[in-house]
């Protein structure tokens, strides 16, 4: 088995190919819910939606969130009510906030909520948000504290950002389904996405980083030069305190990481690095990629 930490569009493009390559039974996803939000009444995890939709066939691929061929005819009602939603939300992604709000609402963990939804769209892969405890990521901007999906949505990351903020009533913990994965699983893989909203988070949970103490991790930089593949992680590095390359990447990891992986056109040196094709452009690139991780991974 390997488990995944997830968040964002990286790593789930890296997920495409996995799941072509794999036993899907033997795939574990530790996936962030740092961005989770409530709107118009129903919860959002758009990183957690992102890697069941992946996993159930049904996932929008131009823009990696979402189900493909949606409708958003009450979305755009709303909007002609004057009841703005900053987040284009289609009609069968909103039916799962709706399921997902109602079942939270109800007292059920968001683990067990998780498990139902994939189980609903015949997911065969063990998708796990990394904690049951409502934990958000903030940035500090001239605005003030705002929601990171107001940040990247509604401002379209153009503000600048002074600061990356954890909000939670109390310190978030791994889950003990969480902590079952990772002890049952040969290989770690921290995929390519955004260290500071996506990984961080998870790698922040109480329990995470002891599990993976006597584990085999594989970390991918999500970096080529200074830019990321997609996304502002580079914004939110500086913001944090890290240079926005793979070298900063790998200090946000410290010592956790066995085997590091930047790309080959990556022209910034990272000692010990394992260098592959990470630009994952179409899915024959994220099989490519996957095949190769998998090859490392069983290699260790």
């Amino acid at each position: 088995m390997i488990t995944f930490l997830s968040g964002g569009t990286g790593t789930p493009k890296l997920l495409r190919g996995m799941q072509k390559v794999m036993d899907r039974h033997e795939i574990s996803v530790v996936v962030n819910t740092a961005e989770d939000i409530w709107i118009s009444g129903n919860h959002i995890s758009p990183d957690v939606d992102t890697v069941m939709y992946l996993f159930a066939g049904v996932l929008n691929t131009d823009t990696w969130w979402g189900i493909r061929n949606d409708t958003f005819t009450t979305h755009d009602e709303i909007i002609n009510m004057g009841h703005g939603e900053f987040i284009a939300i289609g009609d069968r992604d909103r039916a799962v906030h709706i399921a997902r709000g109602n079942m939270l609402r109800e007292g059920t963990r968001l683990t067990n909520v998780t498990r139902t939804l994939c189980d609903r769209f015949g997911v065969r892969e063990n998708v796990l948000p990394m904690s049951d405890t409502e934990v958000t990521t903030k940035v500090k901007t001239e605005l003030g504290l705002i929601h990171y999906q107001e940040y990247w949505i509604r401002s379209k990351g153009q503000i600048r950002i002074e600061d990356v903020v954890r909000c939670s009533k109390t310190h978030p913990e791994s889950t003990e389904e969480v902590i079952q994965a990772v002890e049952a699983s040969e290989v770690v893989v921290i995929g390519p996405s955004n260290p500071i909203t996506s990984i961080t988070p998870i790698l922040e949970c109480n329990g995470l980083k002891d599990a993976l103490t006597d584990k085999f991790v594989i970390a991918i930089s999500p970096f080529i030069g200074n830019a990321p593949v997609s996304g502002p992680a580079a914004a939110l590095m500086e913001a944090s305190g890290f240079e926005p390359t793979s070298v900063g990447t790998a200090k946000c990891y410290k010592d956790l990481v066995d085997l590091f992986i930047q790309d080959t056109r990556d022209p910034v040196e990272v000692k010990d690095a394992i260098r592959l094709d990470t630009l994952m452009t179409g899915e024959e690139k994220s099989i490519e990629l996957a095949k190769n991780v998998l090859s490392l991974a069983n290699r260790k």
